[in-house]
């Protein structure tokens, strides 16, 4: 199922299912089929209730309350507005390790964190800061956990996954190596676009087998594979989770292929008026121009 959070004329945030017809609205479907209503209430009540609380989409297709809201006529949101916390992986890709002139690949996964005020939706605009510290994209795969857990095998990891969805890493380069850390030029305001909805865990097989895709006004950047993932979706729940607590809503940005704007010759930057897409196969493409501060 393709989950979506997003808001209609009464100005409220709902869950829905994107349909091809349309959006269709969770909580109202629920209580049409019997089912617990404040499930479906928003993004954090599913996935607090488990990530394998679903309606059927045969079901869906009979009830009055299915009567789809046209896509032009709700705006979509971040698919998980509020995570509890946004953990990201850097060269988690062979090549761009080698582009990024790393020595070596890491032996282990290089964590670092984004602040979830970064968090933006589909179509939401990523803001240049002030003194245009060179802004650069990063298309990734973005895993959100569906159960809390600590120190999850391997071997259970896919337990905890609620879904998929398309992130983009945007980084403020300029900052992000004068800090020699990376948590600054990684969080400002809008750094991290997410959707456009995200795709429920059992909709797709393997995350390791989806093509991933940068564009800068239509113009391909980034062009990989998941599966060149150095460490994949379990080797790195299984890495966090040995000291940090995961729980439902939480975010793991995967990390990044080649192609960055930074390690062109030469750079490039976004700037105001550009328009940045990630698309991940059968994820969806999520969209995002590019304007500066006010200022």
């Amino acid at each position: 199922m393709r989950l979506v959070t997003y808001a209609a004329r009464d100005g409220a945030s709902h869950l829905g299912a994107l349909r091809d017809h349309g959006v269709v609205d969770l909580s109202a479907a629920a209580r049409e089929l019997g089912l617990a209503r404040e499930i479906f209430s928003s993004m954090s009540s599913w996935l607090e209730s488990g990530p394998n609380r679903l309606i059927d989409p045969a079901r869906l297709t009979s009830t009055a309350a299915t009567s789809a809201l046209p896509l032009s006529e709700v705006r979509l949101l971040p698919p998980v507005p509020r995570p509890g916390k946004i953990v990201a992986i850097g060269l988690n890709y062979r090549d761009h390790s080698t582009e990024s002139g790393a020595a070596a690949p890491p032996k282990s996964p290089i964590i670092f964190s984004k602040f979830t005020t970064s968090i933006a939706g589909p179509e939401d605009a990523i803001v240049i800061p002030l003194g245009n510290p060179n802004v650069d994209y990063e298309a990734e795969l973005a895993v959100v956990i569906g159960r809390r857990g600590k120190a999850i095998p391997a071997a259970h990891a896919f337990e905890y996954v609620a879904g998929y969805m398309p992130l983009n890493d945007v980084s403020a380069r300029m900052w992000q190596f004068a800090d020699k850390q990376w948590v600054r030029g990684k969080s400002c305001d809008t750094f991290c676009p997410t959707g456009p909805h995200l795709t429920t865990h059992d909709e797709i097989p393997d995350p390791h087998a989806l093509a991933i895709r940068a564009r800068v006004n239509g113009v391909t950047m980034q062009d990989s594979h998941t599966g060149k993932m150095i460490f994949r979706v379990p080797e790195l729940i299984e890495f966090i989770s040995a000291s940090i607590t995961l729980e439902p809503g939480d975010i793991i940005a995967t990390g990044t292929p080649e192609g960055v704007g930074a390690f062109r010759k030469p750079p490039v930057f976004l700037k105001s008026g550009d328009v940045v897409e990630v698309e991940i196969e059968a994820l969806g493409v999520l969209r995002n121009p590019v304007v500066a501060a006010a200022g």
